[in-house]
């Protein structure tokens, strides 16, 4: 090794951070336990977790050199949470030993998809038959811990991260960066897990109520907790094989709503509840989102209603061409699902013509609103990117004028809009090598994937979305592909959830050396 070569990460202070973290996390396997005691199942799998996740935690952090959290220590705890939690997060599933979960690899990828809530699922078999309830929970337990973010979660009940939280948010929090809503961190991130775990609840009553009405008689508490608790975190785990198509139409609207809450900034619903409104009516983000989401509604639901959009049309659904609210609510709630990239399924899509395939494709690239539990590009990239390519088109003509970028009449900074370009352009690159990548090695293995199915399963990946179309859709699994590739696709989740940036950052010479 060279002998000029000095290290300026300390590395022992994030891994000592790391371990606090991880020995908190052994406080969510009580929720599952809860459910194997309710269902008279063996409480053993979470038990032993907990006991790996307070070992684990307790050696890391004695690890912990300095009570300082710098900028670099930010990048690498953020990074090595994202990977350890969910690995940490795997032992459930191989202790219980059900099903096609059982294995590290499968074990791992249901985790990753888990805590990153993307909702690729490699679980053959979705039935209590197969897995006990309290194993479904935990898949979705996972969901909804990674929906507002573990760090955002941790700077909101441990003092020691507080010190610097900004910096470990901004490196985890989706979109942009996230908004300091009070004078201390610490306090906003309290309130943001406020409105998540609010809105949690309030899905939990709106699907049971349902059901206690009459209009949802499938939709027991139970599942109203489990849907209600991958709702929120845009993670799309369920319980059921065919996942919302289980159930009633009523059930469908309501879950579209609360995917638009979701999908929405966190902070403007702060601003609504401190008795200003308007902020959210008249925020450019929020209404460039509900714009996008109409528009790709709009044309799936004529292609839907038409009969244009159908290849088969499927034995359950017959009545979609020429039933104007069902085409409509088909379109709508799966538009809504990707486009949050929640993933959830109101009815096989791969029954669809591959013209509205490609329509739900592109919308996988939109992404939801910066600072929600929502992944994929986001809206407020792609509305600011528009602006500054129409800005750079006016420069061009008139070059001696000065255009600066404006959100909210407030002047986006230059290196900000230099930022969103090398994002978007990483994340496009990073697609498209590993549409190829997916594709080739599907070939190695003799698994038949189509082009379009190869860029669904990339996209559905990347972007934290989950089913992709084929082989990969809705009511079908990741199971069929190579240990090699769903480590791969574990790679990509796992930068996806972190904007990809932030993991790439600490593989450069220059983020170790000065």
């Amino acid at each position: 090794m060279n002998a000029n070569f000095t290290t300026y990460v300390d590395y022992r202070t994030s891994l000592g951070f790391l371990g606090s973290v991880i020995k908190y996390m052994a406080l969510p396997p009580l929720l599952p336990i809860a459910v194997a005691l309710y269902y008279g199942e063996s409480p053993v799998p979470f038990v032993v977790t907990m006991a790996v996740m307070v070992l684990v935690g307790v050696g890391l952090e004695r690890l912990q050199s300095d009570p300082d959290l710098g900028h670099r220590e930010a990048f690498l705890l953020v990074s090595l949470t994202w990977l350890a939690v969910p690995l940490v997060g795997s032992v459930p599933y191989l202790v219980a030993g059900q099903g096609t979960v059982a294995t590290p690899v499968n074990a791992l990828f249901e985790s990753m998809s888990g805590f990153t809530t993307t909702g690729a699922t490699v679980l053959g078999d979705i039935s209590f038959d197969t897995h006990t309830r309290s194993i479904m929970m935990w898949r979705q337990v996972t969901q909804w811990l990674g929906g507002m973010g573990i760090i955002v979660l941790m700077v909101a009940i441990l003092p020691e991260l507080s010190v610097g939280g900004a910096q470990v948010i901004d490196q985890e929090a989706p979109g942009l960066s996230i908004e300091k809503l009070t004078p201390r961190i610490r306090d906003t991130a309290r309130a943001l897990w406020r409105i998540y775990i609010g809105f949690t609840i309030a899905a939990v009553v709106v699907y049971y109520g349902l059901h206690l009405a009459g209009l949802a008689p499938n939709m027991d508490f139970y599942n109203a907790l489990a849907h209600a608790l991958s709702t929120l975190p845009t993670g799309g785990f369920s319980p059921e094989a065919r996942s919302v198509e289980a159930f009633s139409p009523v059930i469908q609207w309501a879950v579209v709503v609360f995917m638009v809450v979701a999908g929405t900034n966190f902070a403007l619903f702060w601003y609504v509840l401190a008795g200003e409104p308007e902020r959210l009516t008249k925020n450019a983000e929020f209404r460039s989102y509900l714009l996008m989401m109409g528009l790709v509604g709009g044309v799936l639901s004529v292609l839907l209603f038409t009969g244009l959009g159908l290849d088969v049309v499927p034995a359950n659904v017959p009545t979609i061409p020429g039933d104007l609210e069902h085409a409509v609510r088909q379109a709508v709630f799966q538009t809504v699902a990707i486009v949050t990239t929640t993933g959830y399924a109101s009815m096989d899509f791969n029954t669809w013509d591959q013209s509205a395939q490609v329509v739900l494709l592109l919308a996988m690239f939109l992404g939801g609103s910066a600072g929600s539990a929502a992944g994929s590009v986001k809206i407020i990239r792609w509305y600011l990117i528009q602006k500054a390519a129409v800005r750079e088109l006016f420069t061009s003509v008139h070059p001696d004028a000065v255009r600066p970028v404006r959100l909210a009449d407030e002047v986006v900074d230059e290196s900000t809009i230099r930022g969103l370009f090398v994002f978007t352009m990483t994340f496009l690159a990073i697609f498209a090598v590993s549409t190829v990548l997916i594709y080739l090695d599907s070939l190695r293995i003799g698994l038949e994937l189509s082009g379009i199915e190869a860029v669904g399963v990339a996209i559905a990946t990347l972007g934290n979305i989950g089913p992709g179309v084929g082989i990969a859709g809705p009511m079908n699994n990741f199971l069929p592909f190579s240990n090699a590739a769903k480590l791969y696709m574990v790679f990509l989740m796992w930068i996806g959830r972190l904007e990809i940036l932030s993991v790439l950052i600490i593989l450069t010479p220059s983020y170790w050396r000065s």
